[in-house]
């Protein structure tokens, strides 16, 4: 039975698709626009299917010709900001798109759904670490628009008989520690992304949004899970689904909290460089501090990080970087 990876081209889909074949997995399949992705990203040995989530005909098509089984699914719009300024283009993508593709899914007989969701359900937490059972209450029309879709996959799911397990993420950053695979979209606003990209004379300068939050520097509080840790998660998740597991939810983080102007020094310490930081004020939708209470996913998969150092996490989108100039793919 085959995998089939939405969004698989992009930065975290491309690491779930690594983790699958690193691990044994025969067929994977990759369903991905190629808007935010990039078919480069792939190994040659991964059927890449270029169409939109939302395609029912094509998603059939795909499902049934490589008997799929299990869909993780990552396709998505993810940029806070934006979704407050076109928050009807974020409920399209993110929300009714997945609404399509949960059709096709119960339609076709798939068993297992993993999606990716955001700690940005949680909004604005007075709990930090923040529980899986904290009320929810996004901010933002991105975390609204995940949140409708974890509720639709779970009425599907209790209708339908299918099982799932939505991972609920936190701020994703580094990339794959054998430099197969890395963030690799040039205008990403991720900030390790962006500061590596200034330390490298790539931006004239970054901005720090917001100096004035109850932190104990005044930038956002932000817990960094490396991507390669959060692959390995989906593919335990998936491996707990096949074997007949119960669905979940559960959040992915570390439980410990880096500010952002923490993250830019360890940036220009490794770098060896300094650039300008100016300082903005906050933006729309931006909640001060999240951090993930994440003991329930070590419980329930066997969930055991390998690279939770944020000195090694810079290291390795540095690196990737630097590579993607190399290669003149920046």
């Amino acid at each position: 039975m085959a995998v089939l990876v939405t969004g698989g081209a992009g930065y975290i889909g491309s690491h779930m698709v690594l983790a699958l074949l690193d691990a044994g997995h025969e067929e994977v399949v990759v369903l991905d626009d190629l808007s935010t992705g990039f078919d480069w990203a792939l190994p040659p040995e991964v059927k890449l299917v270029v169409g939109d989530i939302a395609d029912q005909g094509l998603v059939t098509q795909t499902i049934l010709q490589h008997r799929v089984d299990a869909i993780a699914h990552f396709a998505a719009k993810i940029v806070v900001p934006d979704s407050v300024a076109d928050p009807l283009g974020y409920y399209r993508d993110n929300t009714v798109k997945t609404r399509a593709l949960v059709e096709t899914a119960v339609r076709t007989g798939v068993k297992h759904v993993i999606f990716s969701s955001t700690a940005a359900v949680y909004g604005e937490p007075e709990t930090v670490p923040v529980p899986e059972d904290l009320p929810l209450s996004p901010i933002n029309p991105y975390g609204r628009s995940k949140l409708m879709s974890e509720w639709m996959i779970a009425d599907a799911a209790a209708a339908h008989g299918f099982s799932y397990v939505i991972l609920r993420y936190f701020n994703v950053a580094g990339g794959d520690p054998r430099g197969r695979s890395g963030q690799s979209t040039p205008n990403a606003t991720h900030l390790i992304k962006v500061a590596t990209q200034t330390a490298l004379g790539q931006r004239s300068h970054m901005e720090v949004f917001g100096t004035d939050y109850p932190t104990p520097d005044g930038s956002c509080l932000r817990d960094y899970i490396q991507v390669s840790d959060l692959a390995e998660a989906h593919r335990l998740a998936l491996d707990h689904l096949r074997g007949g597991g119960d669905s979940l939810t559960l959040n992915c983080g570390y439980g410990t909290g880096t500010s952002v102007l923490e993250v830019i020094d360890v940036v220009k310490r490794l770098s060896g460089r300094d650039f300008e930081v100016r300082l903005s004020p906050r933006r729309a939708g931006d909640p001060a501090r999240i951090v993930a209470k994440a003991d329930l996913v070590r419980e329930r998969l066997g969930w055991r990080p390998q690279h939770a150092d944020l000195d090694g996490i810079v290291a390795q989108a540095l690196a990737w970087e630097e590579g993607l100039t190399r290669r003149n793919l920046r």
